[in-house]
């Protein structure tokens, strides 16, 4: 049924997904890419197309009742070493069937191939009695699901299945790790260099912390398989001058999470990291603008998450994948890092993850997309469309 729709695919989508790469859409920057995205909406047929308040381009077709939301975000990592890229970060250029530039695999080929996805479910007949909504978000490098929390809140909106169209090698998704950030400060007494002995120097109190996380991680990694773990990414100290006794220093933790690891346990763990010491902890929580203007608040705790196995979204996907590939998943996967599927699963609405492209060359030099992965993604998700 797709053959006669091949030719638009092949040629449309991916000179969209060239598009979207060659707008250079860093967090907090993404209104170029919004735009374009609402501007194919349109040209598209979509029944809505616009940028909410929060600077998310959200599209909509169909009126039924049934509602499905497939999200891709609009931001990427920076490039600072373009000079050392195989091909221009920007360039967008096809180099043996693959598409080269930042944000190939994370995410804009997944964003163009959810626009046609949607577009071509609606030519196919598959959206007469759904509504479905495809997102280009923003922010979600820095604030997993802030963003479609706030579009959800704005629109009064709350789906009944969600696709997060991230990097999955066009792999069946069914959850991924949990994330909890923190920060912990140390507190000295500041005092002259020459007269250290009159102070209290927040470093050294910090010291044995970080020795104390890294004993945490390999406690973790002796779990077993799956496990957690803990690194320290960010380090800091606040002091009057270079002549002077430190009087606080900050570290800041990404712990992840596997299944049946709680808040509770991340707790104990960083109460446990600060005791005895002249210190305290908080959730790490990050604020940022978006490039609309609206203040992101970000609270990175989050637990794991596995889809249900009896859930209809389970078998439409199935469903789906047998229709696209000719043959049944032969395997799942399972993302090691976070996504905006937060915000979903917190609402307890069953949620996938299926996107084209290797998770692994995500923010990395030289990333790339195969780009028969990104037309398999686009048909993939109007059949899973038809399925529910």
């Amino acid at each position: 049924m797709f053959m006669s729709l091949s030719e638009r695919l092949e040629k449309e989508l991916i000179e969209f997904a060239r598009q979207l790469v060659r707008l250079q859409s860093y967090s907090d920057n993404e209104g170029a890419v919004a735009e374009a995205v609402v501007a194919k909406m349109r040209e598209l047929g979509y029944d809505e197309a616009f940028i909410d308040s929060t600077g998310n381009a959200v599209g909509f077709i169909g009126g039924g009742e049934r509602l499905i939301h497939f999200d891709s975000h609009m931001d990427t990592v920076e490039v600072n070493d373009a000079e050392a890229w195989l091909l221009p970060p920007f360039a967008a250029e096809i180099k043996e069937g693959r598409l080269y530039g930042r944000g190939s695999v994370d995410m804009k080929s997944a964003l163009a191939a959810s626009v046609y996805g949607a577009a071509l479910a609606r030519e196919l007949g598959y959206a007469k009695d759904k509504r479905i909504c495809v997102s280009g978000s923003v922010c979600e490098e820095y604030c997993d699901g802030e963003n479609i929390k706030m579009m959800y809140k704005e629109l009064s909106l709350r789906p009944d299945f969600v696709v997060i169209c991230e990097p999955s090698d066009n792999v069946i998704t069914l959850g991924h790790k949990g994330k909890a950030q923190m920060r912990i400060r140390t507190h000295g007494l500041s005092a002259h260099g020459s007269a250290p002995e009159k102070g209290i120097n927040a470093v050294y109190e910090m010291a044995e912390i970080i020795g104390r996380v890294e004993a945490l991680n390999k406690r973790l990694t002796d779990e077993g398989s799956p496990h957690g773990t803990i690194v320290l990414s960010d380090i800091s100290c606040v002091t009057a001058s270079l002549n002077a006794v430190p009087s606080e220093a900050e570290i800041y933790l990404d712990r992840r999470l596997v299944l049946g690891e709680t808040e509770e346990k991340v707790r104990a763990e960083m109460e446990e990291l600060v005791r005895g010491k002249r210190a305290s902890w908080e959730t790490g929580t990050l604020r940022r603008t978006s490039w609309k203007g609206a203040p992101l608040v970000y609270e990175p705790l989050h637990m794991a998450w596995k889809l249900d196995e009896e859930s209809p979204l389970f078998s439409a996907a199935n469903a789906a994948y047998a229709e696209t590939f000719g043959k049944a998943p032969e395997r799942y996967d399972f993302w090691d890092f976070g996504t905006n599927a937060v915000t979903p699963v917190s609402m307890g609405i069953a949620t996938i993850g299926f996107g084209p492209g290797e998770y692994k060359l995500a923010h990395m030099r030289d990333e790339n997309c195969e780009v028969e992965k990104i037309t398999d993604a686009a048909k993939f998700y109007a059949a899973l469309i038809g399925r529910l």
